[in-house]
Formats: C-alpha cells, sequence, structure tokens
C-alpha cells in the first residue's frame, strides 16, 4: 500500500481531515482534504464535523485550529515547522508595546502565536488586513509582527499605523532586481506579490495579493503569464488549476524550510500515533478565540 492510500485508511479509521497550507510540498497538498490560505483552513477547521485535525502548516496554524476547535483533537505532524515571523513578537514584548500606546488598538496577524492572539484586540490575514483595520474605532494601530505588511496597510488607510519591526525572511529574499529579471524575461507576464514582501518589491507588482487572492485572480485573468512573488509551493495549484497559463517564481530562494518540513511519511506517523497533539491553555485559547472570531467575522477581504 502506497502512502497515499494508508493516509486515506487512517483519515476513514478516525474520522480526520487534512488541511494543508498552499506552501506545503506538492505531495502533500495532493493528499489534502482541503488547500488553502491560514484564513480558509481556520474556516474550514471550524466547519469540519472531523474528530481529528491534521494541520500541515506552521505552528501558529495548527494553534489556531485548536483554539477553535478545543474538543477536536489538533494535530501538527512536525512540531519543527516553527514559523520565525511569529516568533518575532512575544506576548510580553506585546504588553510593552501597549503601555506605550495605551489609546491604540492591537492588530495582530495571525501569523502569531495563540498568546500573541490573546493579547491583541482582532487578528488578520494578508488578504483583510486593510478591512479590519479600517473596521476599528481607534485611530491608532499597534500592528504586529510584520513591518511590511503594516507598511502596506499604512498606504491604504488614514488611521496611525505603528508597525512592529518582525517579517517573514522567505518573503524578505525576493528583491525588486529578481522581480526586473523575471520581467524582462517574460516581458508580458503579469506580476502577483504577495504583501508580506519588502515595499520596494510591492512596488513593481500589477496586484499585491493574498496567496488566495493569487489563485483567483490568476483563474480571472486573460493574462497568460505572470510573475508570482511569493512562497514557490504557490506554483503547485497555480500550475493545476490553471492549465494552458504560465508561472514564473520571482526567485527560486522564495522557499520557506520550516513549510516543507511535513511529508506524507510525517501525517502517517502523526495519525497512527496521535502525534503531536496541540493544546492551548483554557484562559489564553479563549482571549485568542475572541480576537480570532472578530477575525472571521470581519470577512476575507478583497
Amino acid at each position: 500500500m502506497d502512502e497515499s492510500e494508508k493516509i486515506k485508511q487512517l483519515k476513514k479509521k478516525r474520522n480526520a481531515i487534512i488541511l494543508v497550507h498552499n506552501y506545503q510540498r506538492a505531495d502533500v497538498q495532493d493528499a489534502a482534504d482541503f488547500v488553502g490560505d491560514s484564513f480558509g483552513l481556520s474556516q474550514k477547521a471550524v466547519a469540519s464535523g472531523a474528530d481529528v485535525i491534521v494541520f500541515c502548516g506552521v505552528d501558529f496554524m495548527a494553534e489556531s485550529a485548536a483554539v477553535l476547535n478545543p474538543e477536536k483533537t489538533v494535530l501538527m505532524p512536525e512540531i519543527s515547522a516553527q514559523c520565525p515571523m511569529a516568533a518575532m513578537i512575544t506576548p510580553e514584548a506585546l504588553k510593552l508595546e501597549k503601555q506605550k500606546h495605551p489609546d491604540a488598538a492591537v492588530v495582530c496577524y495571525v501569523n502569531t502565536s495563540a498568546a500573541v492572539k490573546a493579547e491583541s484586540d482582532i487578528c488578520c490575514t494578508s488578504a483583510n488586513a486593510v478591512k479590519v483595520v479600517n473596521s476599528l474605532a481607534e485611530k491608532e494601530i499597534i500592528f504586529v509582527p510584520d513591518r511590511n505588511l503594516a507598511l502596506y496597510v499604512a498606504s491604504h488607510t488614514e488611521k496611525k499605523i505603528i508597525p512592529w519591526k518582525g517579517y517573514c525572511p522567505t518573503h524578505h529574499l525576493i528583491l525588486p532586481g529578481d522581480v526586473m529579471l523575471e520581467k524582462e524575461e517574460h516581458p508580458d507576464a503579469e506580476v502577483l506579490v504577495h504583501p508580506e514582501c519588502r515595499p520596494d518589491v510591492v512596488a513593481l507588482a500589477d496586484k499585491v495579493l493574498s496567496t488566495a487572492g493569487m489563485l483567483k485572480y490568476a483563474a480571472q485573468s486573460d493574462a497568460r503569464e505572470f510573475i508570482i512573488g511569493t512562497e514557490m509551493g504557490l506554483l503547485h495549484r497555480l500550475v493545476k488549476e490553471n492549465p494552458g497559463k504560465k508561472f514564473f517564481i520571482a526567485t527560486e530562494y522564495a522557499v520557506c524550510p520550516n513549510m516543507k518540513m511535513n511529508t506524507l511519511g510525517s501525517i502517517i506517523r502523526a495519525l497512527e500515533k496521535n502525534e503531536l497533539v496541540i493544546k492551548v491553555p483554557e484562559n489564553v485559547r479563549k482571549k485568542a478565540k475572541l480576537a480570532l472570531d472578530r477575525m472571521l467575522e470581519a470577512g476575507r477581504g478583497d
């Protein structure tokens, strides 16, 4: 029996669902019940009738699923699959920042720990960050942890944005020169970049979109070629869902090693041995759930 068949068998036995982020390995994406961005997968986790959720992504994603589904077992196949950007903000550091700006609301990117979410007023994703910020009554917004996303939001709101100095190491590797070189090679291609990219890369884009936004736009656009400024795992879905269109990664260095840790073998191990169960302390879970619920109520955004 191959690994894919083994996973199907184990899923049925345990009434499990496999949620896989767009940046995962191609074979892991193909084994998923649902592939998507953090927002979409959060919604699938809530709507699922499964007893067990296997989350193939990085740590904060599995934590969010556990926060929203306390009655379900949430498994993370690779406990070392941590998000470097999420580690750049701690609840202690956020508390100190809040003391400096007592009138500010705290918007935390979903790429944060449950403990940081618990110290925040509302979460956001890259897709709905502008919408979330503009929905708040406060005029000052502490935005953590991604400075690049904060700067992008600042250019689309009249509110004062107070950015944290975190960043995504993978998106930070995409340089303006990379995009320009690809544009020289493919002059007819549209440039789609993620708002986690550097501002000077964002400035070169035809469209600034979340991963879900890129998938939707590529499917609807009349363009036949696209330069993609995000983690290269997204190309698997883009190619699969858009036959006849061509996709070029902005740089071959846009690989998140932590996202690539999950394998078919580790999914099988997680289901067979009930490893590794993600739990969030109840006092933290309740506060973090408020911030996530508000995000889910705010909607996806454009």
